[in-house]
């Protein structure tokens, strides 16, 4: 029972509070609306004033830099205005200038005018003065002027042909004189510049052993050893009475090697019989490939030359074992190579393309095919089978004139070859066969009518001719000189080249008693 008083108590009371707060906080809110817009007001009107000094800055600052451009446009304009009448004046001088030119150059063509009227008329004089002067002359010299400029064109006319002749004369006098020097010099400087060994080679090789017994090994029971050896190598081996010497006999120096190469290894091995020396010859003759090839790319190396096939570089290998009238090969090919390379460089050439064409310019005398080529032209179709430029290809097969030199540097190849080969020691031939040659020029050239003596000096490389003077011409001297050479250079086999000098004189002799 008393909850429930309790209850309604509370209930009273709340609704007593409730009734009194409620009128309050109308009256409270009221009042906190009234202060909120009147603060509003105020902050509205403070805005306001604010925005409006903004704005009146703003029209202000406009207003300076309006004033401004418009200034600067004025001053603009009145530059502007400046410049085109000091344009209008400067006109107005060239104009003025150009006035009194006219006026000037108008009164200098009448003056040239007068002074042209006035030349004119003193030309007129002039040729009726030159007429009567050529009558007057024609009257006294009993020709007309036509005839007399003619015969003076004639006479200028020779006067000038004997002067030019004269001069040319000179001008090649001087030019053959000149070339001769500078030719002289050049060859001289390059065979100073390229002194290599002399001949060494020949057709025989000399194998030392220790004593006489390795004969009778290297002999064998009947025999069969040295004609096995000789069969692999290919190589007369003679066994005689030197003592303490074994001598290899072969016209290819690579055999000879290989057989010198492989005696070497048996007597060391001390086992020879014919199926280790089959054996033995097989692997030296592999080693001796080797050596080839390596020696082909050490001469390219020392000479600075590159970029050659393998196969060329292998021929190049193969020179050092062949030689020319005694001269090796290849020392003869690098030295061509050398003296190919001065000359081309005192020339102005290409000294590169020089030093490969001197160096390659006899590949076809070790060429494996051999067919029935000349050498030059062999190892020209070599260089052109293996890639090599034209110029190069034309002079190894021009260096002995057997086709026709389309390159520059064909015939300093040619000069650098006849050098090489011609040098004194530098090739060698059997003594019976040099005397016979040098008594076949001079029997050649004494063989024709009016020649007295003939004799042949400096190795044969020059053949003097003594003739009669009664019975022999100038002119039929230096057309002896060329059928001796013509006849030498199609039936006789020389190094280098031989010179033939034809010696006419006549010779008075009386006595005084």
């Amino acid at each position: 029972m008393n909850w429930i008083f309790l209850a309604v108590g509370l209930v009273l009371g709340a609704a007593l509070g409730l009734g009194i707060y409620i009128p309050l906080r109308k009256r409270s809110l009221n009042g906190r609306k009234e202060e909120i817009i009147a603060k509003a007001e105020a902050d509205g009107e403070n805005i306001k004033k604010e925005k409006i000094l903004q704005a009146k800055e703003k029209f202000l600052q406009l207003k300076s830099e309006h004033e401004q451009a418009v200034s600067e446009k004025n001053a603009q304009l009145k530059e502007a205005e400046m410049k085109i009448k000091q344009q209008i004046n400067t006109n107005n001088q060239v104009n003025e200038n150009l006035q009194r030119k006219i006026k000037e150059n108008d009164s200098l063509r009448q003056s040239l005018q007068a002074q042209k009227e006035n030349l004119e008329r003193k030309s007129e004089a002039f040729d009726k003065l030159r007429a009567e002067a050529n009558k007057q002359i024609e009257a006294i010299a009993g020709m007309s002027a036509t005839e007399a400029k003619n015969l003076l064109m004639e006479n200028m006319k020779a006067e000038a042909r004997t002067e030019a002749q004269a001069y040319i004369n000179d001008t090649m006098d001087e030019a053959r004189l000149n070339a001769a020097k500078e030719a002289k010099r050049i060859v001289i400087n390059t065979i100073q510049r390229t002194a290599t060994e002399t001949a060494i080679e020949n057709a025989v090789t000399t194998f030392p052993i220790e004593n006489d017994d390795i004969k009778g090994r290297i002999i064998g029971r009947e025999g069969r050893n040295i004609r096995a050896l000789e069969a692999a190598t290919g190589v007369e081996i003679v066994v005689d009475d030197t003592p303490d010497t074994i001598l290899l006999s072969a016209f290819d120096p690579v055999r000879r090697e290989v057989a010198r190469l492989a005696l070497h290894q048996l007597v060391i091995d001390g086992r020879i019989h014919p199926a280790r020396i089959e054996e033995v010859v097989t692997k030296v003759k592999k080693q001796l490939e080797d050596e080839i090839l390596e020696t082909g790319k050490r001469t390219c190396i020392d000479l600075g030359i590159h970029g050659m096939n393998i196969e060329l570089v292998r021929m190049i290998g193969r020179m050092k074992y062949r030689s020319s009238y005694g001269q090796n090969l290849l020392q003869h090919s690098r030295e061509v190579a050398n003296i190919c390379a001065i000359m081309a460089a005192e020339l102005g050439l290409n000294v590169k393309l020089a030093k490969r064409a001197g160096l390659l310019h006899d590949i076809g005398k070790v060429s494996e095919e051999e067919p029935e080529l000349p050498h030059a032209l062999l190892g020209m179709r070599l260089a052109e089978q293996y890639k090599e430029r034209p110029e190069i290809c034309n002079a190894i097969g021009a260096h002995h004139e057997e086709t026709e030199m389309t390159s520059v540097i064909a015939p300093i190849v040619l000069v650098g070859d006849a050098i090489s080969g011609a040098r004194p020691g530098a090739r060698r031939e059997v003594i019976e066969s040099y005397i016979k040659r040098l008594k076949g020029m001079e029997d050649l050239a004494a063989a024709y009518p009016g020649v007295t003596k003939s004799y042949a000096i400096q190795a044969g490389r020059e053949l003097r001719v003594i003739v009669g003077a009664e019975e022999v011409s100038d002119e039929q001297a230096a057309v002896l000189s060329t059928d001796i050479a013509q006849r030498i250079q199609n039936e006789m086999t020389y190094p280098g080249q031989v010179k033939i000098t034809v010696i006419r004189e006549t010779r008075s002799v009386a006595y005084a008693k």
